[in-house]
């Protein structure tokens, strides 16, 4: 028997910036929790801020969409100020604490709801005070940095890049995807495989078409 077929393939990393207020960003990660189950990769999280991609430019907003960018500062601070104390491991289960409160159970984007995310993964409840100071904004943009520069600034939440393969040095890198409601299984594996195929060819930009439903979180 050939050797090589039998031995197990190593994971590649993926790259996987969020911000947690994101509706389409947390069906994307869960779509990405899904795809890990059937093929070798494995996930390293970071933190990016929609606040900081659109603090310059508030004025050309919805209100609501205004009043959102308000609202999201504090769970990426958090978030941030976690990840600085405890180790990025606690990256993804906060964010899903987070986001199951914000995205499937609607509950309001404050202190409260910090808190109790935290509580249920076992991390210091006064981390919630770095959501009311910018003392960890400076790490919290340099990881936004290092995400949107692989990108571009004209995209947002979420962004992902894998190893390049090959000759290819650079991180391929992309947006997205936007998937209503979460693909589950096989048809998860799927998309992962065509995402890949299409985010690697060299001088592909960009596949869109307009979202005609709102979230779908079941």
């Amino acid at each position: 028997m050939n050797a090589a077929a039998t031995s197990p393939v190593s994971p590649t990393t993926v790259d996987f910036w969020f911000d947690p207020v994101c509706p389409w960003t947390w069906l994307t990660s869960r779509w990405m929790l899904e795809v890990v189950k059937s093929r070798p990769v494995e996930v390293s999280w970071h933190v990016m801020s929609l606040s900081v991609l659109n603090e310059n430019r508030l004025d050309e907003l919805p209100e609501h969409i205004r009043i959102l960018m308000g609202e999201a500062w504090a769970p990426v601070r958090v978030l941030t100020a976690a990840s600085l104390s405890h180790g990025p491991e606690v990256l993804e289960p906060l964010y899903t604490a987070l986001g199951t409160r914000y995205h499937v159970q609607q509950q309001p984007k404050n202190r409260a709801t910090l808190e109790a995310a935290l509580r249920e993964v076992g991390l210091p409840v006064d981390l919630a005070d770095a959501g009311d100071t910018d003392r960890y904004d400076t790490e919290l943009r340099a990881s936004h940095r290092r995400g949107i520069t692989l990108v571009g600034e004209d995209v947002g939440s979420p962004v992902i890049a894998v190893p390049g393969r090959g000759a290819q040095s650079e991180p391929v890198a992309f947006f997205g995807p936007v998937v209503n409601p979460t693909p589950k299984g096989q048809e998860a594996a799927r998309l992962w495989d065509g995402v890949l195929a299409v985010a690697s060819t060299p001088g592909f930009y960009e596949i869109k078409r307009t979202r005609t439903s709102s979230p779908d979180f079941s």
